[in-house]
């Protein structure tokens, strides 16, 4: 049996302090060949997950610490769905549908979930980037995420220079 101490939480949270991605992951699997991929995440409130989606899997993440906000898009880049999912939420967790896009904002540093999904892990196939949203590192990523904090069903995602 392994047992997950809520010090590894703490403990991704000072990776994400230290990582340019805001952001810290730590494998529950074994292998990327794994048919049911596992892993902690812990993020910092300017870490920025690109709008994606996964063409054949659904995404299962349960919040372990803090509270996210997730975005659903429709293909043109409108949001369809804004959820509070966490501390200060009725809800704990949420699942996205295949081919459903979505990302998610950190409320505060070190915010974390466990997330399940489907394997096996192939980097070519994993997900899928919106093409209407700023690549990670893009000058504009602080902008979107600005957006994206207060953006409300029916708002479109504005578009990267």
């Amino acid at each position: 049996m392994r047992v997950f101490p809520r010090s590894l939480i703490d403990e991704l949270a000072a990776q994400a302090a230290a990582s340019p991605r805001a952001r810290a992951h730590y494998n529950i699997h074994g292998s990327s060949s794994d048919i049911v991929q596992r892993f902690f995440v812990v993020a910092n409130r300017s870490s920025y997950f690109r709008p994606h989606r996964h063409a054949a899997r659904s995404e299962l993440a349960l919040v372990v610490r803090g509270r996210f906000t997730v975005l659903l898009f429709d293909d043109q880049g409108q949001v369809t769905g804004r959820y509070e999912i966490g501390e200060g939420t009725p809800a704990i967790a949420y699942e996205t549908a295949q081919a459903t896009w979505h990302t998610l904002l950190a409320a505060q540093d070190g915010a974390g979930f466990l997330e399940i999904k489907e394997g096996p892990y192939d980097p070519a196939t994993a997900a899928e980037l919106a093409s209407w949203a700023p690549p990670e590192g893009h000058e504009s990523v602080p902008a979107f995420l600005e957006w994206a904090r207060a953006a409300q069903p029916g708002e479109r995602a504005p578009r990267s220079s």
